[in-house]
């Protein structure tokens, strides 16, 4: 049943990504912790490996619409690329815990979901439904976009969030992309960011790949049904419907890490060290 469950929940990363374009590794990385009982430092590895190769359905249809824009993406992906195996090779170190891990992304979380609900309540465009953004702001705009792109970088592999909700706009008023070439061009940096992520884990925690696997695949069938109901849903709603969500989940998750009950820290700590036991053992 759990396992039922738990692919069903990973289908909706998929129909989240075909609804809104983004999403998917905020809802990739409860599920697989919260659900599935996988240690947070592997389920961290595993998310970047889902939502990278989930992203790349969603980039075939930008690409093919020529909505790519391949010299920012490698100039600002060399930067992210770089961000996300220091931020892995950082996650790996004793001193930060699964704990802080996950309130570090409950905050990321947190952030995606007001990002969302703000751009929810912005004029779009008719004959495209997008945001509007205002023109680029600075004078050396494409410094500070080497730099965001290295801060993004390490949240990635800290956490494993594709950080789509600051790619974009960092393309739109730094980078100074087209703001439909930037969701393109944001989707094959994050593509590169999980590689990056990914590789900074390999060694260093187990990985389970009979279940990486086969959340791939029903997140990637879930991308079917949410490209077809996107038709007919408007994007804002949908934005503002799922930020809400985001704001619901995240404060899940920081009250958990940030309030152990104190009764059960033994036990807690007993089953905990069981689960990933267990889980080391279906790894391998």
């Amino acid at each position: 049943m759990t396992w039922m469950i738990g692919h069903l929940l990973a289908a909706c990363i998929g129909v989240s990504l075909g609804l809104i374009g983004g999403g998917g590794s905020v809802l990739a990385l409860p599920i697989l912790v919260y659900v599935m009982g996988v240690p947070p430092k592997s389920a961290i590895a595993m998310t970047l490996v889902i939502v990278g190769t989930v992203s790349i359905l969603g980039l075939i249809p930008h690409w093919q619409a020529k909505n790519v824009n391949f010299k920012t993406a490698f100039i600002f992906g060399s930067t992210t690329m770089l961000g996300a195996f220091l931020g892995a090779k950082i996650a790996t170190l004793p001193f930060v815990t699964e704990s802080v891990q996950m309130m570090l992304f409950a905050v990321m979380m947190l952030l995606a979901a007001l990002f969302m609900i703000q751009r929810s309540s912005q004029s779009v465009i008719a004959d495209e439904n997008l945001a509007l953004y205002p023109p680029p702001i600075c004078k050396y705009c494409w410094l500070w976009l080497m730099t965001e792109g290295l801060g993004v970088g390490v949240l990635t592999g800290l956490v494993g969030v594709g950080g789509g909700f600051a790619i974009v706009p960092a393309l739109v008023l730094l980078g100074k992309v087209p703001i439909k070439k930037a969701i393109g061009t944001s989707l094959l940096i994050i593509i590169f960011n999980s590689i990056s992520g990914f590789l900074g884990y390999v060694g260093h925690v187990p990985l389970n790949w009979n279940l990486i696997l086969s959340f791939i695949i029903a997140a990637s069938l879930g991308t079917i049904p949410g490209a077809y109901f996107a038709q007919f849903v408007p994007a804002q709603k949908l934005q503002k419907t799922f930020g809400y969500f985001l704001l619901a989940v995240a404060s899940v998750v920081l009250v958990q890490n940030f309030h152990p009950p104190q009764s059960s820290k033994v036990s807690s700590h007993h089953s905990t060290s069981m689960v990933e036991r267990s889980f080391r053992a279906k790894s391998y």
